[in-house]
């Protein structure tokens, strides 16, 4: 049987839906279908429509979903935007009637400046890209009506026609209500007691002011001119809760650019964006940057009105936002006739959920032949949430941010071929995965950017948007201000780990015997199912057992999951931006080498303190480049630091130290790599798990891995006799080491 494939040209029709439901009826709706969607504000008004319209469009089920992106293979993120049908015939103002919905991830930024290394950790990766197109959509027009719209194959008699897709959206809304008349609770979407919960600052807020701090730095060293520096809100959601949550989010915050769009596997994006990224309407483009903050809500001897005013007085935040509106001129310069990109003389004050912003338009005529892939690309990310210069700016995010942005600072929305390109800027965004639930907010920070102001404006974007949701910010910025410390961080120029590389594990040999392989297997096969690579060998305990009966003497045993030794990456292994839950990955291949080792407990380690927001992450990468040019910078071992202070690991070990009589180690998260000795340890004897700062262990740093044992650090301001501190914690650790052995 052949599929036909899309038509090659369609036209728009529409019929009134007949009907007049709530937008938590047309939520309830499409709640539970493939691909939901709902967006809700000024999406795709027409010309001279009043600013206080609003538009409601929503879809589900759709024809076709794009496929994942692998810029390993070189795909272009951006080239489906323009595999469409051409639209014949007049479309009555405002009409979408379908096209491509959905987001763009911040990430895909990587895809088109390819010099750009990987972000920083993510702990719960969302599709880069999700998008797919929808033959129709139920849409409510800035005058109140329901219609239902629809892209029809042009001629063709024998297909879908309006009437169907009308009696599909009037199926849809009657089994939406007969949900919700069967739900405790009534018959609307509840959300004032929504399924999230209070969200913490990953990190906490030191982290923050100290990554604000070191991107001041980095500006008055002359290294860019502006960053849009970020942090993230971390809580609880119940998973399935999304159509929750954005039926409160658009009802308390009226947001301009709202959106509800689920993904696969209880993935989704809730939106109250008030910013716009790119409009397309014939040939003439529009962005709408937005730079300049101040908090709308009167508090203590603050005026909202007074705060306006001081908004639109402030030197900083004017050249904050001049940088940016330049930034955009240049990005849409680039596609747009030369002469034609144009932008107001003075910003304008905006009312949004929670804040005043400053923003101005910035348009121009885009070129004959260039069609909105190459729009993208030249634009992408937005301008507004990287800074000046871009790809520097994002160097620097990448450098100072903790964890890496999923679809926040991207863009979300729609292209269709009636109604040409309406995507907002991804902000103002809760990010939903299960039951994990998040929200990136920041700022631009240039060279007089105060570090507690910027904290403070971040979370006051957030607090809107929370508030809307039945949710608040619990502990915010009541932890200590780190110390000023000489501590390097790791600079712009220094790639993270590339996951692409692959993973490995190292097993310490003795005896003919590799010690701890169930749970290095374990280590590495969760690591594996968790970046998508595929599930390991069934026969790899037996050869990694075969391998290690040869070793004469103490050796290493290393397990790769990567690269052959040529340097080919192996097909189908290591797709970043498809996580098993898209699309299940072949078995992974992995290489076994022994290497024999000679290693002097007695002789201690080097360490040097060094900066690297977030850690390596809970995997063990292949990819040690970063490592081995920090060693090599610092002339020692890196000791990493999180930008709170906190200690986290050296760049091959665990970190252990003694306080008094007791043994400590920091708690892993997803900034530490969970170590296996490490692990057995703390089932077997009293050790106080707990952070500490780099004063606190300064005297007796041990580091243990699997394949070393325990080993003495040395600080290069430790004086020689501090290390009798060091040597009998080693004392302590190492028959510990070596009785649990197996």
């Amino acid at each position: 049987m052949t599929v036909a494939g899309p038509p090659a040209r369609v036209r728009l029709v529409r019929g009134p839906l007949g009907a007049e439901p709530s937008v938590d009826d047309v939520l309830r709706a499409v709640d539970g279908l493939a691909f939901p969607f709902v967006l809700q504000g000024r999406w795709g008004l027409p010309a001279g429509a009043p600013p206080e319209s609003r538009v409601v469009v929503a879809g589900a089920v759709p024809g076709r979903v794009a496929p994942a992106v692998d810029a390993a293979e070189g795909d272009d993120p951006f080239a489906i935007l323009d595999d469409r049908p051409a639209l014949v015939g007049e479309s009555p103002p405002g009409a979408i009637g379908g096209g491509w919905f959905g987001w763009l991830g911040y990430d895909l930024g990587r895809d088109v400046e390819r010099t750009l290394g990987p972000q920083p950790r993510r702990p719960a990766p969302l599709a880069r890209r999700q998008l797919a197109w929808y033959d129709d959509v139920l849409r409510r027009d800035e005058h109140g009506v329901w219609w239902v719209e629809a892209l029809l194959g042009a001629g063709d008699a024998t297909g879908e026609t309006l009437d169907d897709a009308v009696a599909r959206w009037h199926g849809r809304l009657a089994v939406g209500s007969a949900v919700a008349r069967g739900a405790e609770g009534g018959a609307r979407v509840r959300g004032a007691t929504g399924p999230l919960g209070p969200m913490r600052i990953d990190r906490g807020g030191a982290a923050h002011r100290a990554a604000v701090a070191e991107t001041v730095e980095r500006i008055a060293a002359g290294e860019l001119f502006q960053a849009n520096v970020c942090l993230r809100l971390e809580g609880a959601v119940r998973a399935g809760g999304g159509a929750e949550l954005a039926a409160s989010v658009f009802r308390d915050t009226d947001p301009w650019f709202g959106a509800w769009i689920g993904g696969v596997a209880d993935t989704a994006i809730v939106s109250a964006s008030p910013e716009l990224f790119l409009r397309r309407r014939g040939r003439t483009v529009t962005t709408g940057p937005i730079k300049g903050t101040a908090p709308r809500t009167a508090g203590v001897g603050v005026d909202a009105d007074e705060a306006a005013a001081a908004l639109l007085r402030s030197e900083k935040d004017r050249a904050e936002h001049v940088m940016i509106v330049d930034l955009m001129r240049n990005d849409l310069g680039r596609v747009c006739d030369y002469g034609s990109v144009d932008y107001g003389d003075e910003p304008r004050l905006e009312p949004h959920a929670g804040v005043w912003h400053l923003v101005s338009d910035v348009g121009g005529r885009l070129h004959d032949g260039l069609g909105d892939a190459r729009l993208l690309r030249a634009t992408f990310p937005p301008g507004s949430v990287t800074g000046a210069p871009k790809v520097q700016a994002m160097r620097v995010i990448a450098a100072v941010e903790g964890t890496g942005r999923e679809v926040y600072t991207g863009a979300h929305g729609f292209v269709s071929p009636a109604a040409g390109v309406e995507l907002a800027v991804t902000i103002r965004t809760l990010e939903l995965a299960g039951e994990q639930a998040w929200v990136g907010v920041g700022g631009g920070i240039v060279a007089d950017s105060d570090p507690g102001a910027e904290l403070a404006e971040a979370l006051t974007k957030a607090r809107a948007l929370l508030s809307a949701a039945g949710s608040h910010i619990a502990d915010t910025a009541d932890d200590p201000v780190p110390a000023p410390t000489p501590t390097p961080w790791i600079t712009s120029f220094d790639a993270r780990p590339d996951p692409a590389a692959g993973l490995v594990e190292t097993l310490h040999v003795t005896g003919g015997a590799a010690e701890h392989v169930a749970a290095h297997l374990a280590r590495l096969a969760g690591s594996a199912a968790a970046l998508g690579l595929g599930t390991l060998p069934v026969d790899l305990a037996e050869r990694i057992a075969g391998l290690a009966a040869t070793a004469d003497g103490t050796a290493r045993l290393r397990v790769v999951l990567g690269p052959t030794p040529t340097g080919t990456a192996r097909t189908g292994n290591l797709r970043l931006g498809k996580p098993a839950l898209h699309e299940p990955a072949p078995g992974a291949e992995v290489e076994l080498q022994l290497i024999p080792v000679a290693i002097d407990p007695t002789v201690p380690i080097e360490l040097a303190p060094v900066v690297l927001p977030g850690g390596l992450g809970p995997h063990k990468w292949l990819d040690r480049a970063l490592v081995d040019h920090l060693t090599t910078r610092l002339g020692a071992t890196p000791l990493l630091l999180d930008a709170d202070g906190t200690v986290l690991e050296a760049g091959w070990a665990n970190v252990w130290w003694l306080d008094g009589d007791t043994l400590c180690t920091p708690p892993t998260d997803w900034r530490i790599l969970p170590g296996v000795t490490r692990d057995i340890l703390l089932g077997a004897t009293s050790v106080n798990v707990r952070t500490a700062t780099f004063d606190a262990i300064a005297t007796s740093p041990l580091l243990l891995t699997s394949a070393r044992g325990v080993s003495i650090g040395r600080l290069a301001e430790t004086p020689p006799s501090a290390l009798d501190a060091a040597r009998r914690a080693a004392e302590r650790l190492a028959p510990l080491v070596r009785d649990h052995a197996s």
